[in-house]
């Protein structure tokens, strides 16, 4: 299949503005669907006339094993909606994403370690936020390296692009050690580093629900849209665009699960919203069994699978919470984020007539946690009606790891401190409420006792109603 070509979006954010200019190109190109990327792009899911590419100066059309560009994937979409570190905010993200100007030669990513709806170690050049305000890990995976290894320091949020800069001009030089980039590095360019105080901790936090409406503190709402085709029609998106202007949202974020989130809905236009989405006939309500699956953009075969897995869960009413799945073959290139990778192998070579069943590998990640880069064979070379059987077992197996690694956890603790803390924890999405922190979303101060709210008080995640919450007694 021909590869297809992609329209670079920094960060994976776009303003309402630059989205219907990329849709009315599309259209004039011939198209009725744009698709989204892995790396947070736009795709054109079919072939296109390059002649016609002209008409467009503002959009530069890549084919990234041709032309050698990359893109840049950030976690802008999850600043404010999900778990983030507190200095970094979505201002930030833009002014540093602004920094970038140039065009990319290897993979960028920039990324919040308390969230995860963006992987954190699937680009070459990893810059991963710390709890020093403006200071980022930097985490480096050259293209021919095998491991992602740490650079030994910490980087300055105004340094980041010199230093991605410095990294790609040593590349001629094929270091093959951190310390050697580190030197090159140091010797090219000046740098306000910092020096690295304690090891990146990356908290465990399950798959977030990515779709529907949902609430931001008092006044505002995030929309999530998924179609599980990757094809989103022309027609809804620039109407979409129409109304984000109308409502004062000035950007629109592309999440790698191939879906995208809009921030910022006023309160008062949320039914205007609720309204638009039925005038077109949006699903909002996708399983989380759907929506956790990592594919192959344009492949009809890997769709189809995950169409057959996915019945099989249903049918026999399995849960995933928190479980990521992706599918992807022997020739593919990219790095996997997901925590279980159902793997196609490739077919032997046959002479004649001779039909031969495809056949698959079960991977997972160490812990089910794929930001832990290591992964454990679990099976291979099984039939396709096998892989339900051993998906399904795959998924008891992290429930009952995920509660046995938390016990040993707690009774380990329990050995050093002996020291507790009550929190109430939302039944529905386990977002914990503690009250030394309050609820910066709904406006509680923090020392604000669960018993104090209002009987209105509802979960910031999910909507869930106080009575939801239950008394948890965590051991620190």
């Amino acid at each position: 299949m021909e590869e297809p070509y992609r329209i670079k979006i920094n960060g994976g954010v776009l303003s309402p503005g630059e989205l219907k200019y990329i849709c009315e190109a599309a259209e004039s190109l011939g198209l009725d669907a744009i698709s989204f990327g892995s790396r947070q792009d736009i795709i054109f899911p079919e072939q296109i006339d390059e002649s016609k590419f002209d008409q467009f100066s503002k959009i530069q059309f890549i084919k990234p094993k041709r032309d050698g560009i990359q893109n840049i994937a950030s976690s802008y979409v999850s600043a404010e909606i999900l778990p983030s570190t507190s200095w970094l905010t979505s201002d930030r993200y833009l002014y540093i994403l602004e920094q970038f100007k140039h065009k990319l030669k290897l993979r960028v990513n920039i990324t919040d370690p308390r969230q995860r709806l963006v992987p954190l170690f699937t680009g070459n050049v990893n810059f991963i936020a710390s709890d020093h305000e403006d200071y980022w890990y930097l985490y480096v995976r050259l293209p021919g390296w095998k491991k992602t290894l740490m650079y030994p320091a910490l980087i300055y949020s105004w340094d980041m692009d010199k230093i991605e800069i410095a990294i790609e001009n040593i590349l001629q030089e094929e270091p093959e050690t951190i310390e050697t980039v580190f030197d090159l590095v140091s010797d090219a360019v000046d740098t306000n580093n910092r020096t690295v105080d304690k090891p990146l901790e990356v908290p465990f936090y399950p798959f977030p629900y990515y779709e529907g409406m949902n609430r931001i503190g008092t006044d505002r709402y995030w929309l999530g849209l998924y179609w599980r085709n990757n094809r989103y029609d022309l027609k809804f998106l620039k109407a979409m665009c129409e109304l984000c202007s109308e409502n004062k949202i000035g950007k629109i974020s592309i999440t790698p699960w191939k879906s995208f989130i809009v921030k910022g809905i006023p309160l008062k236009a949320k039914l205007q919203w609720e309204k638009f989405l039925g005038k077109f006939g949006i699903n909002v309500r996708h399983s989380m069994l759907e929506m956790n699956w990592h594919l192959p953009v344009n492949d009809r075969e890997a769709l189809n699978l995950k169409k057959y897995l996915v019945t099989n869960f249903d049918q026999n009413d399995i849960s995933t919470y928190g479980l990521t799945f992706g599918i992807t073959s022997y020739e593919s290139d990219t790095y996997n984020f997901t925590s279980i990778v159902i793997e196609k192998n490739k077919q032997p070579d046959i002479i004649g007539d001779f039909k031969i069943r495809d056949t698959y590998n079960l991977l997972y990640a160490k812990n089910f946690d794929p930001n832990t880069q290591q992964y454990i064979m679990h099976v291979q070379d099984v039939d396709k009606v096998e892989l339900p059987g051993l998906l399904m077992e795959l998924s008891q197996l992290y429930f009952e790891q995920l509660g046995t690694e938390r016990e040993e956890e707690e009774v380990s603790v329990i050995k050093k401190e002996r020291s507790e803390e009550e929190v109430y924890q939302c039944s529905e999405c386990l977002t914990v409420y503690n009250e030394v922190y309050g609820d910066v979303t709904q406006d509680i101060a923090p020392n604000t006792p669960f018993e104090k709210l209002e009987d209105t008080y509802e979960c910031s995640l999910c909507e869930a109603p106080k009575s939801s919450f239950e008394k948890k007694v965590l051991v620190k």
